[in-house]
């Protein structure tokens, strides 16, 4: 990994690292006041709901943007678990259908997929994730070309342009950039009424 992309990684672990204590700890008083019946009510439902959707995106964010060391693996029961909770605070659902154990950095260059997906989903759906040993990972949802910004999805495909990126939309340089990496290419197929990526 270049240098940028490694440093890049190293504070994205530390930064979800140092988040996920306080907001489990939250989560762990919340249960325990639940439990006590010390506070009921729809306040406690929204605080419960927050703090769990907090840290489903916390973890989904670790593996997308945090250090993937070599030989990490992850089953599908965590990658179920992670887009199970976040499907449960949002518009966007997913049909994850890979079986078996994944290289870590298999899952995070699919993550990171998933948020380009989700930033072109205006009215949410559902996002499709298969795999094939001849054809790799093929992510594919309803997505808008136009949306966020047509020009990111020509960086994604291209890997060219990445400087341009804004923080918001930084998962369209750094996905074409791990990609290369490995000598890999992202392939992009549009329809009238979604997308889909190859790579």
């Amino acid at each position: 990994m270049q240098n940028s992309h490694l440093l890049a990684s190293l504070i994205g672990s530390r930064i979800c690292h140092d988040l996920i204590s306080p907001v489990g700890a939250i989560q762990n008083g919340i249960e325990l006041l639940s439990l006590e019946g010390a506070v009921r009510g729809p306040e406690m439902l929204l605080i419960s709901d927050s703090v769990s959707a907090a840290s489903a995106k916390i973890r989904f964010l670790r593996i997308a943007f945090g250090m993937a060391g070599a030989g990490q693996k992850i089953g599908k029961r965590e990658v179920a678990s992670i887009l199970d909770d976040l499907s449960q605070s949002g518009r966007v659902t997913y049909d994850w259908t890979p079986i078996g154990d994944f290289d870590r950095k298999d899952i995070q260059e699919v993550f990171l997929a998933l948020l380009c997906f989700e930033s072109a989903m205006p009215h949410g759906g559902v996002i499709s994730v298969t795999r094939s040993d001849d054809d790799g990972w093929e992510v594919s949802g309803p997505a808008q070309r136009q949306r966020p910004d047509g020009k990111l999805w020509t960086i994604l495909e291209t890997n060219e342009g990445a400087e341009t990126v804004m923080p918001a939309h930084v998962q369209f340089a750094l996905l074409p950039a791990l990609v290369a990496e490995r000598f890999g290419r992202i392939t992009l197929h549009e329809t009238a009424d979604s997308l889909t990526i190859t790579f």
